[in-house]
């Protein structure tokens, strides 16, 4: 989801500052309402465990550029299910800053366009959540069903985003259309593989029964809202 240099330019990339910035400040009353309900080192710690699986994410598992961007599995319904939603928005901001600054600094005049795009349809997936999951449903008790949902909320809301960004900065024209369409058909592909890999993480939590009090996953995992 790394919208391609050159994409957005000039004054055009500010709106970025501001759709960033709102973000940010979402995250910010997650965290504090995450650090009142499970304290500093929980949330500590899952917040690192977010920041090293996304850079895992971008970095390791496959990823290839498709139009006007790249397709990455970044996982964003994993990390929420697992982590909470205020632990996974840092590891996604974090993880792409690490990404940016060590291993891709062309993508840094961008980070706040990728943030964006990765934030947004986190905390949208987050309401789609407290819809679909009945408040006395664990996250380890989902169906494929409801991580299916949740996965298809996230890949639309990146791919939208993506768009958004691309004809903001290209105008609406054949080849950028174009070019949309094929990053936004390949990248939907990720929903064949996201939802089963949330069911076999939740699966595996769900035997291992030591982690409900362990501060190393979001109390919802285990125990009903």
């Amino acid at each position: 989801m790394h919208i391609e240099p050159g994409i957005v330019n000039g004054v055009k990339i500010a709106l970025s500052y501001a759709t960033a910035a709102g973000a940010m400040g979402f995250a910010a009353k997650k965290t504090m309402e995450d650090l009142a309900a499970s304290g500093i080192a929980s949330f500590a710690a899952r917040s690192a465990i977010a920041t090293v699986g996304v850079f895992t994410f971008f970095e390791v598992l496959p990823h290839f550029p498709v139009g006007v961007s790249e397709v990455h599995f970044i996982l964003g319904s994993t990390l929420f299910l697992l982590l909470g939603a205020a632990p996974a928005a840092f590891g996604l901001a974090m993880g792409l800053l690490i990404q940016g600054v060590f291993f891709a600094p062309i993508d840094l005049p961008q980070y706040f366009i990728n943030l964006t795009t990765l934030l947004v349809p986190l905390f949208a997936m987050k309401e789609l959540a407290k819809r679909i999951i009945a408040p006395n449903t664990a996250y380890v008790d989902l169906k494929y069903s409801q991580a299916l949902a949740l996965s298809t909320a996230y890949q639309a809301g990146v791919v939208g985003w993506v768009a958004f960004w691309a004809f903001y900065g290209q105008g609406i024209g054949a080849e950028t259309m174009a070019s949309v369409f094929t990053f936004g058909a390949a990248y939907m592909t990720v929903i064949l593989i996201e939802p089963l890999a949330d069911l076999a993480v939740l699966a595996a939590a769900k035997s291992l029964r030591g982690l409900e009090r362990s501060g190393l996953v979001t109390p919802r995992l285990y125990a009903a809202a």
